[in-house]
């Protein structure tokens, strides 16, 4: 019976995971290739099919402009193949073009103007971020937010804040020049500054004081994976001081922007750091991990939850997609820059070789994070062993 209750929970807990992933990951990736489609129509190219997932056609149809509008076998992404595209991944197939009548060529991919390429490579990217600042707009704007004053309750002794020299009842008015409005503002920015010198401005007493302050960096393992993060050692105002904030269209979309634009600024300081060996690579995660993350939000955040998690997925697949990378959305326009340089496109067989780098770059980055996603599991599961 233990057996049977252990493998019913099992098979929950998968379902769990996997259909929140999928519907989460499906919207990002929609939106992402739809992005493409969108700017190829207008531009006038043929596009030959729209694909969600990989792989065997499940089920599909054609418009009547002859697009195939398919779902696939294996939902990990997905492609707009245009007229001329050797693959989904927009690989040039020089020779069909040649063999092409003047009428097929003029609405083949490759036989469009540079400025009509690039706009086409972006599109996909920036709808990913313009989906991004739509939802955490939109979640603003109907919900509100709960903002706390960034004011000092505690000063945890030996912490980073009590070397400082932070006292309770300091209000933090400024950390590196930037303003901070709520003890969140003052979170977030403390959370990426690990082992970073951080000039702060304080008032105390009525007065204004500056300190400087090095937030020790911490590690958690939380449902959600691996976390390291900065901390000062603080204690902020009770949760009843919370005040729920409403906001108004036009605040809500630069809350949004703002909202988008922290992600990316997160994001590439952390390559940044994992380039420069200040960070680790183990925080990297892949469809397991990012199947766990859907699982766990949908279990405790529910829709608004997932509404977040699309975002927040949006933004890094749109910024992952512009990766100087072959292959990559990124990749493409490195080449259409060296094309704008050199007043030619680069001969087919370099075009070659950078796909194939950028597949097996692409490969090792999914293998890697992968086998990051299992050994997380695997700490997981014996956590919840002990």
């Amino acid at each position: 019976m233990d057996f049977l209750n252990a493998m019913g929970g099992t098979a929950a807990g998968f379902f769990g995971a996997v259909i929140p992933f999928l519907i989460v990951l499906s919207i990002v990736v929609f939106v992402h290739e739809m992005g493409h489609f969108l700017v190829g129509r207008w531009c006038g190219v043929g596009v030959h099919a729209f694909s969600l997932g990989f792989g065997p056609e499940l089920f599909g149809f054609n418009d009547r402009h002859g697009t195939r509008w398919k779902l696939s076998a294996i939902p990990l992404g997905g492609y707009v193949k245009f007229h001329g595209d050797a693959n989904g991944a927009s690989v040039p197939d020089p020779e069909a073009v040649a063999r092409m009548s003047p009428h097929e060529r003029a609405i083949s991919f490759p036989a469009q103007s540079l400025p009509k390429r690039a706009a086409i490579v972006a599109a996909g990217p920036i709808a990913n971020f313009i989906l991004a600042i739509a939802l955490f707009g939109g979640a603003i704007y109907f919900g509100g937010r709960y903002e706390m004053p960034a004011r000092i309750e505690a000063v945890v002794p030996g912490s980073a804040a009590d070397r400082a020299g932070f006292l309770p009842g300091d209000v933090i008015r400024s950390i590196g020049g930037s303003s901070i409005n709520s003890f969140s503002d003052m979170q977030r920015t403390v959370s990426g500054a690990a082992g970073s010198s951080l000039a702060v401005t304080v008032e105390r007493a009525g007065e204004t004081k500056d300190l400087v302050a090095v937030p020790d960096g911490v590690e958690e393992r939380t449902p959600f994976g691996r976390h390291r993060f900065g901390r000062l050692g603080i204690q902020g105002p009770k949760a009843s001081e919370a005040k729920l904030v409403h906001y108004g269209p036009i605040q809500s979309l630069g809350l949004g922007v703002y909202e988008t634009y922290f992600v990316v600024d997160r994001t590439i300081d952390y390559i940044g750091k994992l380039v420069t060996g200040r960070e680790s690579a183990d925080q990297l995660s892949g469809p397991i991990g990012i199947a766990r993350v859907s699982g766990e939000v949908a279990k405790v955040g529910g829709i608004g939850g997932l509404i977040g998690l699309v975002a927040l997925l949006s933004v890094s697949i749109g910024l992952l997609n512009l990766f100087p990378v072959p292959l990559l959305d990124g990749g493409h326009l490195l080449f259409y820059a060296f094309e704008a340089v050199r007043g030619r496109p680069l001969s087919e067989r370099a075009q070659e070789i950078g796909f194939r780098i950028g597949l097996a770059l692409v490969l090792f980055l999914m293998l890697f994070a992968a086998w990051n996603d299992i050994l997380n599991l695997g700490a997981s599961w014996g956590a919840r062993g002990t």
